[in-house]
């Protein structure tokens, strides 16, 4: 009953290992560096590494001998950025997984990739992003049509990791309690706590039957920048504002125009994950305040997990 975790280094995948091994589920993780401080507390929690990588189709081959079931997840940088390496390391582990005959894969993506994100006006004009949201969408597809008896794809939206320390996101709001985006006043954000995304992707792996064939979005909250701010301002005793700024002023202010862009195609579409979805299938999930209260509390620049990319 071994499950392979890919990411369980970074934040989607160390949360379903720790869900896992928590269940007493068995969890190999694919890594590059099995002495890295991450995967030795891995494998001090009972995990039993493999060293790999996704771009080795022979090390992805040898971690998925005996196993019985795959948690995939992208792992990328911004090196990768606008190359196929996302879709191929992604169609590379559905691939070696179905030729290896596993009966289960349960893989991680974003929310809205696939029909939504085509249906965005202004998709395939050049106006977005389109590479990104149609690598996702690929290894979706992949995943729904290889035959697993078992498969579920995860869609979840905005992490809240995204809030500990710096990130391209929101940079380093807690220096100053302001957050520099370019959203409209009005755009909502659905918001999700990376422990929760690992608590149902176990719940997918240790219950099959419960998320079988499903593609599901994953938000516990909707919140405005202004209500996100109004929060953080109640649970950390000092003021966090979010002002409206136009996307010069963005930029003027130092956020990355690719961000500027990703905040402009949510102003757009916003996202479809929504709190209803995973209540609807039993899943009780962590709000902002609580989220907050628990991990920001002791102060932004003391946060108790280090966040990732991944």
């Amino acid at each position: 009953m071994t499950t392979l975790v890919i990411g369980a280094t970074g934040n989607q995948g160390g949360a379903t290992a720790r869900a896992l091994l928590a269940a007493d589920r068995p969890v190999r993780a694919l890594v590059r560096d099995p002495g890295a401080p991450k995967a030795r507390e891995l494998a001090a929690h009972g995990a039993e590494l493999v060293t790999g990588d996704l771009d080795d189709r022979a090390s992805v081959e040898s971690a998925v001998a005996g196993v019985t079931s795959v948690f995939s997840v992208a792992v990328l940088s911004l090196a990768d950025a606008g190359t196929s390496a996302e879709r191929d390391r992604g169609l590379r582990l559905v691939d070696v997984a179905r030729a290896a005959g596993l009966e289960q894969f349960v893989h991680t993506s974003v929310s809205g990739a696939g029909a939504f994100h085509r249906s965005v006006p202004g998709y395939g004009t050049g106006r977005w992003n389109d590479h990104y949201w149609d690598s996702k969408a690929a290894i979706d597809e992949a995943v729904r049509d290889a035959g697993f008896a078992h498969w579920t794809v995860l869609r979840p939206a905005t992490f809240m990791e995204n809030l500990l320390g710096w990130s391209p996101m929101f940079g380093d709001w807690a220096a100053d309690g302001v957050f520099v985006t370019s959203y409209a006043a009005d755009t909502a954000l659905s918001w999700i706590a990376v422990d929760d995304i690992g608590a149902v992707a176990a719940a997918a792996i240790i219950e099959p039957g419960r998320l079988d064939g499903q593609e599901l979005e994953l938000a516990a909250e909707l919140l405005t920048m202004t209500q996100l701010a109004a929060t953080l301002t109640d649970v950390l005793g000092r003021p966090v504002t979010a002002p409206v700024l136009s996307t010069e002023e963005a930029l003027a202010r130092g956020m990355a125009p690719y961000m500027v862009q990703a905040m402009d195609h949510l102003d757009a579409a916003g996202q479809p994950a929504r709190p209803e979805h995973a209540a609807a299938l039993g899943f009780a999930l962590t709000g902002l305040r609580t989220w907050a209260t628990r991990t920001l509390r002791p102060g932004p620049h003391q946060p108790r997990s280090a966040r990732t990319s991944e």
